[in-house]
This record gives structure tokens, C-alpha cells and sequence, in this order.
């Protein structure tokens, strides 16, 4: 090996996979120039590459800012003469085979280029490796860019330069630093008087902070802001103005926006950034239909500073706040139409969204209002909720009350709640909204959705006044909604076409997240009503719909559902790999993102895997009625059986008040394992038959048979039917319509006397209760989840076996009777 490298005072640290692809780049190309920003490390990853050579030749071309000089560093380098022939160089190689560096050329980079060229035509055994924060711009250049160091490599490299150890601080420190080797070194260089902390404090100036570089090195890398004034000053004026102007861009930009943002000709943009994407400034991903382009957060930063001091800040960031003003409002139409376009559209531009509206609200209240409100469906959708009802609320601080914008401000905020957190006074704001507009559509239907788990009637309500008064989004989001309600009713007869009818509507424009929600319900309902397979494809199905979401709520609440429904069919397995992603997702957040459904399937998930104990913290997250039947059986089979039955009555209260047949029919079945109460658990199957439950009358059977050989063989079968694991079926065993039938029989051979209050069951005297109190036979309906034909018969029942006529005959009887 040539010992014509230039010696390194520190060890070289990680970027395994990048000199992998460098020397794979190196064995393919005779030219490959290694371009990056300053401080990426370019030099470094090429002296690496380098050592691996016999004979290299190192030209530091940083030793000149003179193009004339560049012939004679190169002929120092490689051991020959200079003159005044410029093939000289070639002819003197001649066939030696070498590695010839060219390091650091952007500054004299004509000279460079015309090095390298007489180099790789002349001498047909010579590679050249040039180190570059521009391309060459030759031919048969291969362009290598540096990527940004891994995070891994980030920290080793901080450790490996301060002493320090690993830290959660540390992690940050050097993401912040956007993984810029000469940035993280001169970070460690200061762990010797701050904390890693302190640090990473320091970093809101970080051109302040960073300027302990070590001595003995380049003057352009002794401080971060020196290495970013080195490719600042090799900029022509134009590109200097287009820069620092782009400085307020975060989060990346199209050609389009940064036409609007600077103010420049959209031919001069264009052109201008080619040359900032050359020069390593600015970095442009290709990948999409739209080239996106960024800078790294050090660079930008840069380029800010560099705009401030300009005196045009203010004259930007207006222009920054009407361009993605424009941009929002241009593609308003597409909310109605298509939301994946409208989200296509809006949804990469996020952090400059966030940045505009700041700047608005401070600055130009009227223009950052109308932003903010124009994007309650991106924070709806994209799981930012947090950061969007911080916005909205600080919006609708800055204006006057009353307008048509604080309305549309108001029904965002309720919008944005809708995914962000459960029941809360935000959700209430469309009650403002719409005492401004009171015919807005969304915002009655968010009304409705916010009496949800309060009063179903009013929801309905609401619901029925958005759908008939409104169409798209609002007509098949309030059907969707009414759906859910009869879903919650369990009226599954209704709830089906209703739902059907609204994912029919929803989908084709890529109304993705209520969609997604209705196929859930779907799903539940084929499940209860015993359709295991259609209920398996369509919760699989509200999955696949959510996804391109990429949020917490959707996702999770769809999952939670595919789980719930594979664990019900003793697939723990698949539930457990559908739920835990989601799970640890959820408990790595900062915040504990709103998942509806997630604690519940988890809880139960530990229920079927025979961990009552872990259960009980999950089913605790949750004070949803279900959620309280889920914690009283897990504290019941804990043992704790006094908690069990508080908890179980909470859950029948709570389901009862709400409305909700299936639930109460659940909290009777715990009831009914905690008194071993047979009249109870019948009363439970009563319920789910009336309601088609035929799912959950396995369970009741179950409860009944335990000194019922054919009823237990007849649960067997119906396992085996539903497509449930099972036990031998004899050929004999009853179908699951026959063996409720055969239950509800067997029910009067246990001692019940034939008539009078000792023969009334816990239902018939649910019956008498309410009867004497006055309500008519819908009211008990209504309270006892059964028809109002039901309630008849029962009644019916109740006079034969006390031989009464009326009402006022039972009310009397009744009042010297002891009811529980």
C-alpha cells in the first residue's frame, strides 16, 4: 500500500453497510465521485475504501482555491512531473494499476473534472475516487451520495468521541443532528462540560453551540457553521437567495411550493435547485409521482439563520403561509370526492401545514384560521389528533365568535376528538357550531355521533336529520351511524343493510376510516348471529381498508376486532399476532393513543390464555359496559369474587341504561357464575334468542349443561357447526334451534311450582315490576330488550299463573308480594 494517505488521529467508527456499497461501486466504475453535504463524512468513507488498495495515490485538492494549482497537487500525489502538456499526467501512469483520490473538489471542480477525465481516458488501469459536494459532471462519473449515519452508528460514533454511555438522551441528540458526522463530533466535544441533556438543550442554536471542533483540522470543519459557510459561498447570488428562502420549508417541498415560497420564477426554481441538489444542499426523492425534495434539519436551519439575517423572514413566511393556504384550499373539492387524493395531496406537506398555521395565528390570524380549519380532516385521519385540537383551539381563541369560519373551526375541533379521545366536552363543540349554521351537515352528524353512548334515541335522531338532509360524506357517514346504533341494539336484522349500504357509499371515495369502522360492525354482527367465516373476511377486510391510514384509532379499533373474533374462535394465535403489533405500538407512545376495542380484546385475549390476573389491567383501561363485564369475570376467576359481583352489577346497570341486549344478557351470565343461579343464566339465553344471538347462546347452553349429557352433546355439535374446536358429536345430537328449545323446556322440570309468585321467573318478574309502575308494554320493551309481542306473552303468562285479569288485579296482588 502507498503511504500516501493522510494519517487519522481518531478511530473509524461503524458505516459497515456503507464501504460495502462504496467498494462495490468502486470494483464496477473507474469514476466514482462520493458526494455529500459538508461534515457527512465523505473524506473519511473514501480513505476507508481507500486502505483496502495496493497502491493509491491521495490528492488533497483543499490545499488550493486556485483551478491552475490542481495539475500540480495531482502530479505531487502520483510521483510524476508536471508540464506544461496536459496529456503529461497519462502518458507518465501509462498501464500502473492505482487508486487516485481526488478529496474535497467542489471548490475547483472544473479542474477536478478535467483531472479526472485525462486520468480515466488515458490510463486504462487507473479507478478515480473523487470526494465531492457536487458530482464531477463528466462522463462515466458515477454519483455515490453519503447517506446520513444509521442511528446505531450515530450513537457509537457520539460514545465512541465524548466516553459517554448509551442514553435515551443520547438517541435524540444525535437524530437532531440529522446522524451528520462532523455535527455529532463536535456535540461530544462539549461532553466534558454538559450532559448529554444539556446538550441536546443547546441544540435550539446549534451553529452557537457547535464550534469546538478539534485543532489541526480544516478550518471549514472546526465549527458546523464554518462547514456550511464553505458550500454557501461556493453559491452564485441566485441560488444563495433561493436557498436561504426554502429555509422555511420543513418537512420537504415540491417544485410547486417552493415557486410559491420563494417568489422566483418557476424556470429559475427548477434550474436552482438542480444546483442545490448537486452541491449536496438539498436532496430530492424520485420515488413518487411528485418529486418531493428536503433538506437535512442542520442544513435548513443553516439556510434560515441565513434568511433572517437577510431581512426578508417575515416577507417569507407570509408567502409560505399563502402558498400551502392555496394549496389546502384548491383541494377542498377532493374531500367530497376522493379523501385518498385529498389526502394524497395535503398529507406530505404536514410539518409545513403545522409550521404555516403558527406562523398565521401569530402573525395573520385571518389566513392561519382558514388553514387550520381546512385541515380538521388530516388530523382526523392521520393519528396527529393531539397536535391538531392544540392548533384548532388556539384558532378559535384569535377570532370572533359567531362567523361561519368559527363554526367550521368548532366542527373540526369535534371532528379531530372524534379519533383523539374518548367522550369529552370537545366532542360538544358542534352544539356551538351549530347554534351558527344550524343546517350544517357534518356538524349534525357529529352531534349525533356525540350522543352515541349517551342516548341512543337522540342520536338516532340527529342521525336521521344529517341523512335525510344531506348527501355524500354526511348521508352515508349518518347511515353508517344508525347501523352502529342498531348494531348496539342489537337488532342485526336492521343494522346489516344499513352498514352495507354505507361502506357501499363510503368506499369509492376513499371515506376509508368510517368505512373501515362499518365493516367492523359487520363483522361483529355475522359473528353473534353465527357466521364465523363471513365475519373472519370481513373484519379482515375493515383491516386492509384502514391501513393506507397509518393511524392508532382505525387500525387498532379494526384490528382489536379481527383479534376479538379469531380469540372467540380459539385461534389465540392468529389473535394474539393480529393484536400485539398494535399493542406495542400503543404502549410505546408517549401518550396513550384512543383505540376503542383495544384494552377489551387484549383483556380477553389474556382471559382465553388462562391469565385472569393480566387481564384485569387491560379490561381497567376501558369503563365501556363490555369493558365491565370483561373485568368482573377476569376478578371472578382471580377469585376475588365480591368485586366480581360489584363490578358485574355495574356492567348490567350500565348496559341496561345504555340499551345494549347483548351486553346485559353478558353481565347476567356473570351474575349467574357468582350465585350459581340457573334462573339467571336462562334469563341470559332468553335475551340472546330474542335478539338472534346464536353465537352467544353457546355459552348459555354451556352454563345449563354441565348435568345435561345431550344438552352437552348438543353444544359439541353446535361448535362444530359454527366452525369452533369441539369434542366428539354423537349422530344423535340435537341442532343448536332444538337444543335452546330443549332448554328453555328443561327449565320446568327443576321444582318450579305451576303457578302462583313462587312459579314467576327472574324475567316475568322484571315484567310485574315494570307493569306496576305503570309502563305500557313497549316501555317494558324497551327496558327488557324484547318486542313488544314478547312482553304480551309474557304477561299473558303471568295472569295464568296468578289468575288475573288486568293490570289492577296484578298491581294489587303484587303489593303484598316480596320481588326480587
Amino acid at each position: 500500500m502507498s503511504a500516501t494517505l493522510p494519517p487519522q488521529l481518531t478511530p473509524f467508527v461503524g458505516r459497515e453497510v456503507e464501504l460495502a456499497a462504496l467498494t462495490a461501486e468502486l470494483a464496477a466504475h473507474r469514476l466514482v465521485t462520493v458526494a455529500g453535504p459538508g461534515g457527512c463524512g465523505k473524506t473519511r468513507l473514501a480513505l476507508r475504501v481507500a486502505e483496502s488498495h495496493d497502491e493509491v495515490r491521495w490528492a488533497d485538492l483543499t490545499a488550493t482555491s486556485d483551478p491552475a494549482v490542481v495539475p500540480k497537487l495531482l502530479a505531487e500525489a502520483t510521483g510524476t512531473l508536471r508540464t506544461p502538456d496536459h496529456g503529461s499526467l497519462a502518458r507518465q501512469i501509462g498501464d500502473r494499476r492505482m487508486l487516485v483520490c481526488l478529496d474535497n473538489c467542489e471548490h475547483v471542480l472544473t479542474a477536478a473534472a478535467e483531472a479526472a477525465v485525462e486520468l480515466v481516458s488515458g490510463c486504462p488501469n487507473v479507478t478515480v475516487l473523487a470526494t465531492s459536494r457536487e458530482p464531477l459532471g463528466v462522463p462515466g462519473e458515477r454519483i455515490w451520495r453519503v447517506p446520513s449515519l444509521s442511528s446505531a452508528d450515530a450513537v457509537a460514533l457520539f460514545r465512541a468521541r465524548s466516553g459517554t454511555g448509551e442514553t435515551a438522551a443520547t438517541s435524540v441528540l444525535c437524530a437532531r443532528l440529522d446522524g451528520i458526522p462532523l455535527a455529532i463530533e463536535l456535540a461530544a466535544a462539549w461532553s466534558g462540560t454538559l450532559s448529554v441533556p444539556e446538550i441536546l438543550d443547546g441544540l435550539d442554536d446549534r451553529f452557537a453551540l457547535l464550534v469546538r471542533g478539534p485543532r489541526g483540522v480544516a478550518a471549514r470543519h472546526q465549527t458546523l457553521a464554518a462547514s456550511m459557510a464553505w458550500s454557501h459561498d461556493l453559491l452564485s447570488d441566485a441560488d444563495r437567495v433561493l436557498f436561504r428562502r426554502l429555509g422555511v420549508c420543513t418537512g420537504g417541498f415540491t417544485l410547486g411550493a417552493a415557486t410559491g415560497v420563494s417568489g422566483l420564477p418557476r424556470t429559475d426554481v427548477r434550474a436552482g435547485l438542480g444546483r442545490l441538489v448537486d452541491t449536496s444542499l438539498v436532496i430530492a426523492d424520485t420515488t413518487g409521482a411528485v418529486t418531493r425534495y428536503r433538506m437535512l434539519e442542520t442544513i435548513r436551519q443553516y439556510a434560515l439563520a441565513r434568511l433572517v439575517s437577510s431581512g426578508e423572514e417575515d416577507e417569507i413566511r407570509g408567502r409560505h403561509l399563502g402558498t400551502f393556504l392555496a394549496i389546502v384550499e384548491e383541494a377542498e373539492p377532493l374531500l367530497e370526492t376522493d379523501k385518498d387524493a385529498w389526502r394524497a395531496a395535503v398529507g406530505p406537506d404536514q410539518e409545513n401545514l403545522h409550521a404555516a398555521i403558527e406562523y398565521g395565528l401569530a402573525a395573520d390570524p385571518g389566513r392561519g384560521r382558514r388553514l387550520a380549519a381546512g385541515l380538521a380532516w388530516l388530523w382526523h385521519l392521520n393519528g396527529r389528533g393531539h397536535e391538531g385540537m392544540t392548533l384548532l383551539r388556539r384558532a378559535l381563541d384569535r377570532g370572533p365568535d359567531g362567523t361561519e369560519l368559527q363554526a367550521r373551526l368548532l366542527t373540526g375541533l369535534a371532528l379531530v376528538a372524534d379519533t383523539t379521545q374518548q367522550l369529552g366536552p370537545d366532542h360538544d363543540a358542534t352544539r356551538a357550531a351549530l347554534a351558527i349554521v344550524p343546517d350544517d351537515g357534518l356538524a349534525t352528524l357529529l352531534a349525533a355521533l356525540g350522543e352515541l353512548m349517551r342516548d341512543f334515541a337522540a342520536a338516532t335522531r340527529l342521525a336521521e336529520r344529517a341523512r335525510s338532509a344531506h348527501g355524500g360524506f354526511v348521508r352515508d357517514g349518518a347511515t353508517a351511524l344508525l347501523g352502529i346504533i342498531a348494531h348496539l341494539r342489537d337488532d342485526h336484522a336492521a343494522a346489516v343493510p344499513l352498514l352495507e349500504t354505507a361502506v357501499a357509499g363510503l368506499l369509492p371515495r376513499g371515506d376509508r376510516g368510517v368505512a373501515s369502522t362499518a365493516l367492523s360492525f359487520l363483522a361483529s354482527s355475522a359473528l353473534y348471529t353465527g357466521h364465523l367465516t363471513r365475519a373472519r373476511e370481513l373484519a379482515a377486510e375493515g383491516v386492509r381498508v384502514a391501513r393506507p391510514l397509518e393511524d392508532y384509532h382505525r387500525i387498532g379499533s379494526a384490528t382489536s376486532v379481527l383479534a376479538m373474533i379469531e380469540g372467540t374462535a380459539g385461534n389465540l394465535t392468529a389473535a394474539a399476532a393480529a393484536l400485539d403489533p398494535m399493542v406495542r405500538l400503543v404502549e410505546g407512545a408517549g401518550s396513550a393513543p384512543f383505540v376503542p376495542g383495544l384494552a377489551v380484546a387484549k383483556g380477553y385475549l389474556h382471559l382465553w390464555s388462562g391469565e385472569p390476573c393480566e387481564a384485569i389491567g387491560w379490561f381497567r383501561r376501558e369503563r365501556t359496559p363490555p369493558a365491565l363485564v370483561g373485568l368482573a369475570e377476569a376478578l371472578r376467576l382471580t377469585g376475588d369474587r365480591e368485586a366480581a359481583a360489584a363490578v358485574a352489577g355495574d356492567a348490567l346497570g350500565a348496559a341496561r341504561q345504555a340499551g345494549m341486549p347483548r351486553v346485559v344478557a353478558d353481565a347476567l351470565e356473570q351474575s349467574a357464575f357468582l350465585t350459581g343461579s340457573a334462573d339467571l343464566h336462562h334469563e341470559a339465553l332468553a335475551i340472546r334468542v330474542e335478539h338472534g344471538l346464536w353465537w352467544c347462546c353457546l355459552s348459555s347452553l354451556a352454563a345449563l349443561s354441565t348435568e345435561d349429557e345431550p344438552l352437552r352433546q348438543a353444544v359439541e355439535r353446535a361448535k362444530r357447526d359454527l366452525g369452533l374446536p369441539h369434542g366428539p358429536v354423537p349422530g344423535n345430537a340435537m341442532p343448536l334451534e332444538d337444543a335452546i328449545g330443549y332448554a328453555r323446556r328443561a327449565r320446568g322440570r327443576r321444582g318450579r311450582p305451576a303457578s302462583g309468585w313462587a312459579s314467576l321467573t327472574p324475567t316475568e318478574e322484571s315484567v310485574v315490576r315494570l307493569a306496576v309502575q305503570g309502563l305500557n308494554n313497549p316501555e317494558i320493551g324497551a327496558r327488557l330488550f324484547m318486542s313488544r309481542s314478547t312482553v304480551k306473552t309474557h304477561l299473558s303468562h303471568i295472569y295464568a299463573k296468578l289468575g288475573v285479569t288486568n293490570r289492577t288485579e296484578l298491581a294489587a296482588q303484587a303489593a303484598a308480594q316480596p320481588m326480587t
